[in-house]
């Protein structure tokens, strides 16, 4: 009898089977790892979306629209076109109230930016005190109607102990508040006193980043304090300095607080900033649809001062090779 052989059936290796049967196996945990990974990015995400949604976009797209309507809360908007901003174009206190914002951007800028350099410069050359960090940003944690008020009644042109101190040295009372000439750079003045030391410690963020290297370099070759600062604090310290402007300058276009406390815009609208022109017209006089017109024109100007801004400056090129 014969007995037929059979060849045993053809088998995978066993490190092919291996290969064969983990491959897909973890195909699917990678998966399933970068699935969870994203779910659990949009749960963290969701709340700064929803706040953004709710309190940026939506009002910023809602105050466009407005802005060619006629609105005043009691009676649904009426759509009127450009009439908005042809009443803005013609208006003679809005070019005022722009003019007097230019004038305070000008004077807050300048002070608090040689200011601030100057500060984040001695903290980051002669001391990095902690506590003297603190000092420096103890205003910043004052609220600007506080600061206001403050100042308001220490300016006082009878009671105050600025003019008790100037007419102890034997000058003439100032209204500081009071007077055409002096009213926007007082409050100027305010405003850098309170902002002076956020700008400081983030001009002192940029300065740690600089290697001392360089500077112990620069005095083995001789070169002093004033050449080093030119040479190596500035040029390597723009990018952040110009962050820095572009965020002051947004924030000085939209001071409304201090004026609002002060000096309600006076006297003689010699404060009457664009942002407290607009808040009378939507809230002082219900036109919501031309206060809104002119918030979208101050959007527009930010846009393009930050855009150019940006590129004048070279915002996002750094000089640290």
């Amino acid at each position: 009898m014969t007995i037929a052989s059979s060849s045993p059936p053809s088998r995978l290796p066993v490190g092919g089977a291996e290969r064969a049967g983990t491959k897909p196996r973890a195909g699917r945990a990678r998966a399933r790892e970068g699935g969870g990974d994203g779910r659990l990015a949009a749960v963290f995400i969701a709340p700064a979306l929803l706040g953004f949604t709710v309190f940026l976009l939506w009002p910023t797209l809602r105050g466009i629209y407005l802005s060619f309507t006629r609105y005043n809360l009691l009676t649904p908007a009426e759509w009127v076109g450009l009439d908005n901003y042809v009443r803005m174009v013609h208006d003679p206190i809005f070019w005022d109230s722009l003019k007097v914002t230019v004038e305070y951007v000008v004077i807050n800028i300048g002070l608090q930016t040689v200011s601030a350099l100057a500060i984040a410069v001695l903290l980051q050359r002669l001391t990095q005190s902690a506590v003297l960090r603190g000092i420096v940003l103890t205003p910043y944690l004052i609220s600007n109607v506080v600061a206001g008020l403050v100042w308001l009644w220490m300016l006082d042109n009878q009671l105050g102990i600025g003019n008790e101190i100037i007419a102890g040295l034997g000058f003439d009372r100032i209204p500081f508040l009071a007077d055409e000439t002096w009213a926007i750079p007082t409050i100027a003045l305010i405003n850098v006193w309170r902002h002076v030391g956020y700008t400081a410690l983030l001009l002192f963020a940029g300065l740690q980043a600089i290697p001392n290297d360089m500077y112990e370099a620069a005095k083995v070759d001789g070169a002093s304090e004033w050449r080093m600062f030119w040479r190596i604090t500035m040029p390597l310290l723009r990018p952040v300095l110009a962050v820095v402007l572009i965020m002051t300058v947004i924030g000085s276009f939209q001071v409304f607080d201090t004026v609002a406390v002060t000096t309600a815009g006076g006297p003689a609208n010699a404060t009457n900033v664009l942002q407290y022109y607009i808040y009378g017209a939507a809230f002082g006089r219900f036109q919501f649809g031309y206060a809104s017109a002119m918030s979208v024109a101050l959007l527009v100007v930010l846009s393009a001062i930050t855009v150019l801004q940006y590129r004048i400056t070279r915002a996002g090129q750094s000089d640290l090779g």
